[in-house]
């Protein structure tokens, strides 16, 4: 009964099996409900087929900041229709991203700022893409008063004062395959620190497999491996920890238990 709040099943890497991994995750793995997440033009539509095609599988959409300096105003036009689908129950995944220097952050920064103001527009929970930026993120969540909706810091990697300030402004924190490394000192200790009513686990699938698949395909019912490992962190059992976050997804994401 697992709930994998990030997923990129439309991905190529999918291509030749994608149906027998969404029903590995299912049928080997418990994972009971996706979250895929749409970040472009070609994503999105791919992100809405699944969903359409799969009850069990929900809908996110946005413009990744990696490709912020391509997005026009049509764009975003686009993107706020495409948020009314009655599948989507989330909007991103959106952010800034200074890892890769592919968009001038001024635009990264603009293009965050509007897609928060549809975000509101269409009261939708936010998905943060946040890489290397931690204190601009919180600051434009901040001035855009984000916290009007709330959301969740995908793939967090902040450390507890980011993470503080985080929560505060509404935000859950969304774990994934980095807690389970050797070398995961810091999401470990968020893990250990989070308030369990704020956490969601996640697999970023086809990226950053858990251990002991590192480096290789991640999938979706890797999120058990996930959550696993925040559980053995918090000395609780794997079934009161996948219960716990798969409530936290309803209530973020206002999913019917029922659907």
């Amino acid at each position: 009964m697992l709930f994998d709040t990030h997923t990129h099943l439309n991905d190529p890497k999918f291509d030749e099996d994608r149906e027998q991994v969404i029903e590995r995750a299912r049928e080997e793995y418990g994972v009971k409900y996706m979250l895929n997440v749409g970040y472009n033009r070609e994503t999105i539509r791919q992100t809405l087929q699944l969903a359409e095609t799969y009850p069990f599988i929900y809908a996110s959409v946005g413009w990744h900041p990696v490709e912020a300096k391509d997005c026009t105003a049509e764009d975003l036009e686009w993107i706020k229709s495409m948020a009314r689908h009655p599948k989507v129950v989330a909007f991103g995944e959106i952010g800034l991203d200074y890892h890769w220097d592919t968009s001038p952050k001024d635009v990264q920064q603009e293009v965050f700022r509007k897609q928060i103001a549809i975000a509101k527009e269409t009261g939708l929970p936010i998905i943060i893409h946040n890489r290397d930026a931690d204190e601009d993120v919180v600051r434009i969540l901040k001035e855009e008063h984000a916290e009007e909706v709330g959301g969740v810091m995908h793939c967090f990697g902040g450390d507890l004062s980011v993470m503080e300030a985080c929560l505060d402004l509404n935000f859950m924190i969304g774990l994934g395959g980095p807690v389970t490394f050797k070398n995961g000192k810091l999401p470990q200790k968020i893990a250990e620190h989070v308030p369990l009513d704020r956490l969601l686990i996640e697999t970023d699938c086809p990226y950053l497999a858990p251990h002991p698949y590192r480096g290789k395909r991640n999938e979706t019912g890797y999120v058990r491996l996930v959550a696993e490992k925040i559980a053995e962190i918090r000395g609780m059992s794997l079934e009161e920890l996948a219960q716990i976050t798969m409530q936290n997804a309803f209530r973020l994401f206002g999913i019917d238990e029922g659907n």
